[in-house]
């Protein structure tokens, strides 16, 4: 059987106010770190002024300030500038955002069994779920 190093990847964009996420969006991060549903390969945090610039910075070095000083990433350098231009987009003028890459870790045994049998994901998309619950709502009214 094949047997990948990784997973599939996913980037995953966190909007917040402020220029640093609230300790209940760093316990989200740590919750789903730590209960092994994804691994954190890399993490960057994208601040953009009310004037429209965009600045980066990696956890390294704005870990300690909101407590992820502990988190280890497995794969430094993985969110590139280009994600960050091609993303940023989505970031309002005055807020800021974390932009995580995520190891789908439940994905990397399924990624392997497949390639072992000559087989392949084609395509996947991701419903949020907002969108989820008001359909599964709308359905069950």
């Amino acid at each position: 059987m094949t047997e990948f190093r990784y997973g599939p990847v996913e980037l995953i964009l966190v909007g917040f106010e402020g220029e640093r996420p609230g300790p209940e969006i760093v316990d989200a991060f740590r919750d789903v770190i730590d209960a092994g549903a994804v691994r954190l390969l890399d993490l960057l945090f994208v601040t953009r002024s009310p004037e429209g610039e965009l600045t980066v910075l990696e956890l390294d070095e704005a870990g300690d300030s909101i407590g992820l000083d502990a988190v280890a990433l497995e794969a430094t350098g993985l969110a590139s500038i280009e994600d960050v231009e091609e993303l940023a987009s989505e970031i309002p003028a005055g807020s800021s955002a974390a932009l995580l890459v995520v190891e789908l870790t439940w994905a990397k045994a399924l990624a392997s069994k497949l390639a072992a049998g000559r087989g392949s994901v084609l395509s996947t998309e991701r419903i949020p779920a907002p969108v989820v619950n008001e359909v599964l709502a709308a359905i069950t009214a």
